[in-house]
């Protein structure tokens, strides 16, 4: 539903001057921001990304000097935030938008969402803003208004299983189906959490992915194991 909102923005031509993605964390705000800023910057046309021109190869290597990350949990101070907004009166070295995407936005102090508030409330024709937070509460009120806001939500088990099947089987490694079940019900919905966990799973088990390792590794039961406690707990 976001992808398709911010498509029909693009071919529209109803761009907002700041957007607020929001949900739970490995849910893919930040790579939605990136996507999105290509998304704008595309030197084929507006809406459209071709991974070929120099604007897009500059963003996917995170060298693009008007696409510009900002880790609000360590930039989260006024003086850092007032040197984001001395640089937002220039105008794009060489896109169309200059495009800042705020990491984390839920730690900056209330001087600094106070300073970012000011030009939120003016911004320049050709700049936009991608706020990104695990934590949209802890956002101040006047801020939230002035923003676009997109709930990213967990992702979906049958998308994550066909992601992880799909990598598993690039890489030729050899898995158990009820391993990958697993490994999904203990990353609570978070793609990051999940390929984490399955990269720890794999330097256990040698690069194969099996139902017991998993079991070892973060102590969980067996089926048999369950069967066998309530089979004891009923002959008392």
């Amino acid at each position: 539903h976001i992808v398709k909102t911010l498509q029909n923005a693009l071919l529209n031509n109803r761009i907002a001057h700041a957007y607020l993605f929001t949900g739970p964390r490995g849910t893919g705000k930040t790579s939605m921001a990136r996507l999105f800023a290509k998304a704008l910057n595309c030197e084929e046309n507006n809406g459209y990304i071709c991974n070929e021109c120099e604007n897009c190869k500059l963003i996917s290597n995170g060298s693009h000097p008007d696409v510009i990350e900002i880790d609000a949990a360590s930039n989260s101070r006024v003086e850092e935030i007032r040197n984001v907004i001395e640089r937002v009166k220039y105008a794009p070295i060489r896109a169309k938008y200059k495009i800042y995407i705020i990491d984390e936005v839920h730690m900056l102090s209330n001087s600094a969402f106070n300073a970012l508030l000011k030009t939120l409330e003016e911004p320049p024709a050709n700049v936009i803003f991608i706020l990104a937070t695990t934590e949209p509460q802890k956002i101040i009120p006047t801020v939230l208004s002035r923003c676009q806001r997109y709930n990213f939500t967990k992702i979906d088990t049958q998308n994550m299983k066909k992601r992880l099947a799909y990598i598993l089987e690039k890489e030729n490694i050899p898995y158990d189906q009820s391993a990958l079940d697993l490994i999904i019900s203990l990353s609570d919905g978070g793609m990051r959490d999940v390929l984490s966990i399955l990269e720890q799973v794999l330097a256990y088990g040698n690069n194969e992915l099996r139902t017991k390792d998993v079991i070892k590794i973060y102590g969980l039961l067996t089926n048999e194991e369950k069967v066998n406690l309530l089979i004891n707990l009923k002959q008392g």
